[in-house]
């Protein structure tokens, strides 16, 4: 590693025109060529903040004052433009699809070269070779829009390495991705990091899904401060992470469970560097010494689904034969890879499409002759993407949208939504314009756009995307609390340790097939299950493993009844 830096913070602040502090305060940091950098930290912490000084969008796109100095590769970035930035950092979004521009995906990876004039001959060798690299070289005459979460994922990272930039900055790339493709993704980025010798930084809260392959540092970063600047293990080793809303990884609660002191020199940053033989016996006595408690049983039927298929061109099945019996006050998962029926699940349940075939019952009721809107008083949907939801430039005029539109007295209103907000983190935003909150942020909005109708059942598609852990377990808790008054809750999630934690039961879609209805302890241990449905086990299976424990099944379910307690 060369001593001359490739990006370098030099007391540098940066406040945005329309804020009254800073988002930045006082950054000195180093980035070397070849680093693999991870950047954590809260929702509004400035963590992409940073991301945005480095692709140049601040301050060529967003507005604010600067104090201090930035360089990449030893010129101020505030000298430059962002075309001449764009050369030198590549940017893969968190929201992929508001990166494409090409029709097809040999288009898209070539839009640079064509900007640049780059003879034809040379634009397609080298489409050819980036694409082979992310392994989207069958793909180049598909549409972007009609790629899986991981396949856009991929096209992005081909369509700024393109231009062979030196840096390559990832934020958020693992939001929108199911379990597995969210892994290959981390392995994508290590191999091109390991082959091309690049500086790579990514930006995520996901801190043990990008720690499946080894980072150099991990910069944390709360209120606009680098607050610890550290190698994984001393990281996982210390509160920081809690302190700052951040989730450690599960093998290392567990640990922490079962009474053993988590220190650097046990090396925990990684499942595979873990020294095993200081921590299994320690594992082992707290597995044996509890008691497992009883599943929660339940007696009526709130949502009822028998032999459902159905199909949005009438020849190919997104859903087929659908058998499932969701109980009055249950909180069930519904999961699998990108498009393998869970939206599609959902949007069944709330009238916006209609089955082919079988039944959906509400407390004994056929919905099929519903509408949309007759179903919507029983049943609260919140989306996947928030930008689909929101339609109105306050947040206080989104929320309280839905109960103006059922002639809800204003002064009721007003404290419903402060209620809500506050749940979801955003009483301090109420007055504030939509435009001006992150994607996350966005998302808690439409969530309290559905809590403050106070619905008997409630859909989320991905209610955690997005969110850092203590909003997470803000929302999480709340819902906890609504789902024991009664109210059913369905989660469409790719989140597996929401899964593990909050959601005794889960039904498992591959192919518009269900192919598990079981426990989530038993979904996340069973290889069979996990390889269909494209999820990751989870790292309490590959701890009890490691640890040579006889029934991995059941010390995951150990974790989750004593998270439970914990969290009681």
């Amino acid at each position: 590693m060369t001593e001359t830096p490739i990006i370098e913070f030099t007391d540098f602040t940066f406040q945005y025109f329309c804020q009254a502090e800073p988002t930045l305060h006082d950054i000195n940091l180093k980035i070397f060529p070849g680093e693999k950098i991870l950047i954590i930290g809260p929702s509004g912490s400035g963590k992409s903040t940073i991301g945005h000084c480095l692709n140049g969008l601040i301050p060529f796109y967003y507005k604010g004052e600067t104090r201090g100095s930035l360089k990449i590769k030893d010129q101020e970035t505030a000298s430059q433009d962002i075309f001449s930035l764009s050369k030198i950092v590549g940017t893969v979004l968190q929201d992929s699809d508001g990166q494409f521009v090409g029709l097809s995906v040999g288009e898209d990876i070539a839009f640079a070269m064509e900007n640049d004039c780059v003879p034809g001959t040379v634009m397609h060798e080298r489409v050819e070779r980036v694409s082979r690299m992310v392994d989207m070289d069958h793909f180049l005459a598909s549409s972007p829009y009609e790629l899986s979460g991981g396949q856009k994922q991929r096209t992005a990272l081909a369509g700024v390495m393109i231009d062979e930039v030196d840096i390559l900055l990832f934020d958020e790339p693992l939001a929108n991705l199911d379990p597995a493709t969210g892994k290959t993704a981390i392995e994508i980025i290590d191999d091109i990091h390991r082959s091309s010798g690049k500086t790579v930084i990514i930006i995520e809260h996901r801190l043990e899904d990008v720690l499946h392959r080894p980072v150099d540092r991990i910069i944390l970063i709360n209120e606009g401060r680098i607050l610890a600047d550290m190698d994984p293990h001393a990281m996982v080793s210390s509160d920081l992470l809690r302190q700052n809303g951040i989730r450690e990884p599960l093998y290392v609660t567990a640990m922490k469970y079962a009474g053993i002191p988590v220190t650097p020199d046990l090396l925990p940053g990684h499942l595979d560097t873990l020294d095993i033989q200081k921590v299994a016996p320690r594992l082992e006595t707290w597995f044996k010494e509890v008691k497992p408690i009883p599943p929660k049983q339940y007696e009526d039927t709130s949502l009822d689904l028998h032999g459902v298929t159905f199909s949005y061109d009438g020849i190919t099945n997104v859903l087929e034969n659908i058998q499932v019996n969701i109980h009055k006050g249950e909180m069930l998962a519904v999961v699998g890879r990108n498009g393998a029926g869970k939206s599609t699940l959902a949007k069944l349940l709330c009238g916006f499409i209609h089955e082919d075939t079988g039944t959906i019952t509400f407390e004994g009721t056929s919905l099929s002759k519903q509408s949309i809107k007759e179903r919507a008083e029983v049943i609260g949907y919140v989306m996947q993407n928030p930008n689909q939801m929101i339609s109105k430039a306050m947040i206080f005029d989104e929320v309280a949208l839905g109960c103006r539109l059922r002639g809800v007295p204003e002064e009721e209103i007003r404290p419903r939504v402060e209620k809500v907000l506050k749940v979801c983190g955003l009483l301090p935003f109420m007055t504030w314009p939509i435009s001006a909150l992150s994607y996350g942020q966005k998302k808690r909005v439409t969530i309290a756009s559905i809590l403050v109708l106070d619905p008997r059942v409630i859909i989320l598609d991905e209610p955690t995307a997005g969110q850092d852990f203590r909003h997470y377990t803000d929302i999480m808790q709340f819902l906890r609390e609504i789902n024991r008054s009664g109210v059913t809750i369905l989660l469409v999630t790719h989140d597996m340790h929401l899964m593990l934690e909050y959601t005794p039961r889960a039904v498992v879609l591959s192919d518009g097939k269900m192919v598990a209805d079981a426990r989530a302890a038993d979904v996340l241990t069973n290889m069979k299950v996990i390889s269909q449905a494209n999820l990751k086990e989870t790292s309490l299976y590959h701890l009890a493993q490691k640890a040579g424990l006889q029934d991995a099944t059941s010390f995951v379910q150990h974790f989750i009844d004593h998270e439970g307690k914990v969290r009681a």
